[in-house]
């Protein structure tokens, strides 16, 4: 049975990362994998459950003396459906509350046209210039936001920018660079530091303190080599009226302020309270949604122009959500069945080093999506105790060198290649960029930044920790 676990994982994975050639959409792919790992896994609970958690189910039927009476199948299943169903659904949906009240903020801001009070102040003609403006702004925008939504917004800016096809694709390469280094480093700049904050495998003071700087690092160093390519001054163009006409811009900053600020309060709010971030984050959609009612009710506005939270939540990327949570229930069965746990000892005893572990991820990470591959990381090196730790198990305490060096390895790797993170393949997407082109463009230029990043973070750790 956990043959037959492990064979069928590595199926919906290439199916996850082949998307695009076999026509499959990711997410219906990810929901059936997850659910039929559950079904494997429930069928074969009378062999797996006792190998692998043989004292906590022996505490569990303690806890139950009415399952004495039945058989081995129906006291594992019971286990399965009281404690390891219940603890995944537990941490899998602080993860996905707290994508979705992010996603609507996000939503809230762009339809209301919030974003303009940064994107209109963007005029510069000169190339060069603008595309540091550019990654400049992706950067910061990524880090609060997410790495998807940064890089539709700026690549939709771009088209109002630049007219020239091939120019316009030097500058979304950059944003796919920069909105996946900017989101290593925050704890709600990607889906993948979203999940390692989540479950406390590292906090947002330890990941900005050392992981800004590598990200920076890993951003610059492409940078230099792309704006070779460019020289000289764009041709005037006439700027696009502003998208939402019956917003003031008053209304327009504040709903902005609430929202970037809000999404920048939720780390401070989960110090402060020591609440799941993901009550933060609907504390501040919460908010929103009370502004933007007051709002509308006081204002004249043909019904049919209103935009309050009800239908913005329709325009959500629900496919994304239960992507994710289809790939997590997926990995939360190879964690309970004892398959990831056995993938970590052999991964400690051949290589044995986090930096090579670590590096050799971010690579794997262009190829395959992010999103599983650090859940299932997490599954296999559990947060370890900081008061019995010592020597290289203390590389995998909170905020260790292991957590810390993966946020960045995972969501800077991803870069390498066009289809190795979500940003890219939102622009390859939107402005329909060649995989080969990409690769010959911009693959060493984010390779060198990705290893040079690599090599800030090493010497910090040396130095500082």
């Amino acid at each position: 049975m956990i043959t037959t676990l492990i064979v069928l994982f590595f199926i919906g994975y290439l199916g996850i990362a082949l998307e695009h050639p076999i026509r499959i959409d990711k997410t219906a792919t990810a929901l059936l994998l997850g659910m039929l790992m559950w079904i494997l896994y429930a069928l074969g609970a009378e062999y797996i459950v006792p190998a692998v958690e043989g004292e906590k189910f022996a505490a569990f039927l303690a806890e139950n003396p009415a399952l004495a009476a039945k058989s081995a199948h129906i006291q594992a299943l019971e286990y399965i459906l009281d404690v390891k169903i219940v603890e995944a659904l537990g941490d899998i949906t602080q993860t996905l509350f707290f994508l979705i009240g992010a996603m609507t903020i996000v939503e809230l801001i762009d339809i209301h046209g919030g974003f303009t009070v940064i994107t209109d102040h963007i005029t510069t003609r000169r190339k060069r210039t603008l595309l540091w403006v550019i990654c400049c702004t992706t950067f910061v925008f990524s880090a609060v936001l997410d790495n998807m939504t940064t890089t539709i917004v700026m690549v939709l800016l771009l088209r109002k920018l630049i007219e020239d096809r091939d120019e316009r694709w030097l500058y979304a390469g950059m944003v796919v660079i920069a909105a996946n280094t900017g989101g290593a480093w925050s704890p709600i700049g990607d889906v993948t530091t979203i999940m390692l904050w989540v479950k406390g495998n590292v906090t947002a003071p330890a990941l900005i303190s050392f992981v800004l700087l590598p990200s920076i690092v890993a951003m610059v160093v492409p940078l230099f080599g792309i704006q070779r390519s460019l020289k000289g001054d764009l041709p005037a163009i006439s700027q696009s009226a502003v998208a939402n006409a019956d917003m003031s811009r008053k209304e327009k900053v504040t709903i902005f302020i609430l929202g970037v600020g809000g999404l920048v309060f939720v780390p401070v709010f989960k110090t402060l309270t020591h609440l799941p971030p993901f009550v933060g984050m609907l504390l501040v959609l919460g908010i929103l949604w009370v502004y933007t009612e007051i709002m509308y009710n006081s204002k004249k506005v043909e019904r049919v122009k209103e935009h309050r939270l009800p239908q913005v939540i329709s325009r959500i990327d629900m496919p994304s959500i239960l992507f994710f949570l289809g790939i997590l229930m997926a990995v939360s069965v190879l964690e309970a069945s004892g398959i990831l746990a056995a993938a970590a000892n052999w991964l400690d005893e051949a290589v044995h080093n986090v930096y090579i572990i670590n590096v050799l991820l971010g690579a794997m990470s262009s190829i395959f999506d992010n999103v599983p591959l650090v859940a299932g990381v997490m599954g296999m090196y559990p947060v370890a105790d900081p008061a019995v730790a010592t020597g290289y198990a203390a590389n995998f305490v909170q905020d260790g060198v292991f957590w810390e060096f993966l946020s960045y390895c995972a969501g800077v790797g991803g870069s390498l290649l066009i289809i190795g993170s979500a940003a890219g393949v939102i622009a390859m997407g939107l402005e329909k960029m060649n995989f080969g082109w990409y690769l010959k463009k911009f693959t060493l230029w984010a390779l060198a930044g990705y290893l040079a990043g690599a090599a800030i973070y090493v010497l910090e750790v040396l130095l500082l920790k």
